[in-house]
């Protein structure tokens, strides 16, 4: 099957699994979307939950954030995975907030880009669910899923991103990218997982992956 006709019957299946696509990060606003996006790599949602209704607390917004030290910040989200380096970025960033968009996240990739620690993927979350902005934020399980089902053959996330963007319609991105996270969370696991039994899996799975799947 050529890969845009499973991109229309993906669609079709994740729109009736998934028709609802709640942001899953707790936030009130585009700073703590952004915090929250921050803090979540190598580590799960849950956890980012279960730690920033303190965090944010204390820290609010971006002048509130500026005005505690990364310590202090470090202590909050000690929980989470490397949270040093996550406490010095969400300082760092708050700073920047402060001094360059008086507190304000920029709707830009480019001016969320320049922000400690925020890279791509992240500046994708939130010009995707803060902004609305059509973006197809990819990360590791995004990636794993579209390799899976044969619409990339990308070794980085990058080059699936370009992919992904090319095969499905601009206005789809934004929920898309979540749906196929809720999916791969409840259906489609990265390991003890029957490809043939999977309602995408058992026709959209390369047969690199499950000869793959079959030898774990």
């Amino acid at each position: 099957m050529k890969r845009a006709d499973k991109a229309v019957r993906i669609m079709e299946i994740l729109n009736e699994l998934h028709p609802e696509t709640p942001i899953p990060l707790d936030h009130k606003s585009p700073f703590q979307l952004l915090v929250a996006v921050l803090m979540s790599a190598q580590t799960t949602d849950k956890k980012v939950n279960q730690v920033t209704p303190e965090l944010f607390r204390r820290g609010p917004d971006a002048h509130s954030m500026a005005m505690l030290d990364a310590e202090e910040i470090k202590v909050i989200i000690r929980e989470i995975g490397l949270a040093p380096t996550k406490a010095r970025n969400i300082k760092g960033l708050s700073l920047m907030l402060v001094d360059k968009y008086d507190g304000v996240v920029p709707a830009s990739f480019d001016g969320l880009e320049a922000l400690p620690g925020v890279g791509h993927k992240t500046a994708s979350v939130v010009m995707a669910q803060a902004f609305g902005v059509p973006a197809f934020p990819v990360d590791t399980h995004i990636h794993r899923l579209a390799t899976r089902w044969g619409l990339t053959n990308g070794k980085n996330v990058e080059q699936t991103e370009k992919d992904l963007k090319k095969l499905f319609p601009r206005d789809s991105w934004n929920q898309l990218h979540l749906q196929i996270i809720f999916f791969g969370r409840e259906q489609c696991p990265a390991r003890g997982h029957k490809l043939l039994d999977c309602p995408i899996c058992g026709w959209a799975a390369t047969k690199k992956k499950i000869l793959e799947e079959a030898r774990r």
